[in-house]
């Protein structure tokens, strides 16, 4: 590359060790609006310490399905602050909407379902927003676009 010329931005499909409470978790970042509609469909293995989280540029009410997505899942949802505030089992194939109760959330983090038993990691732990504004600097994405800090 010349001089000044910028690395280009990481895809979805890049992993990022993000903190939530004393774990760490490989998220990968769905964003873009293509990339929240496709989410974990179709994939058939997630590693113990992977996921997926959805990040939202505001917070609002979330709601989530499993149409074409073959693993059970557990999905926490977060708030502005990267507090975890609720989590709900997904299964396989089921396409009821599973809705949060709070309607002041901005990020959800799917993960194989018993994941946030298994890990201890209960609401009021804290996903590490400095990280999460890293990685989607990597990604190529303005943080401040989602209320967070470059």
């Amino acid at each position: 590359m010349g001089a000044g010329a910028k690395e280009p931005a990481k895809p979805a499909s890049e992993y990022f060790a993000i903190q939530l409470g004393d774990k760490v978790v490989r998220m990968q970042l769905a964003v873009l609006p293509h990339e929240m509609e496709r989410g974990l469909m179709f994939r058939k293995t997630l590693k113990p310490d992977e996921g997926m989280l959805f990040v939202y540029p505001k917070p609002q009410g979330l709601g989530f399905w499993m149409r074409n997505t073959p693993l059970p899942l557990d999905i926490g949802f977060f708030d502005a602050e990267g507090r975890l505030r609720e989590i709900y089992p997904l299964y396989p194939h089921d396409e009821t909407t599973v809705k949060s109760k709070g309607e002041n959330l901005q990020y959800a983090l799917e993960v194989n379902q018993g994941w946030f038993r298994n890990e201890k990691v209960s609401p009021g732990a804290r996903l590490d927003l400095k990280a999460l504004s890293r990685a989607l600097l990597e990604r190529g994405f303005d943080p401040t676009k989602f209320g967070l800090q470059p």
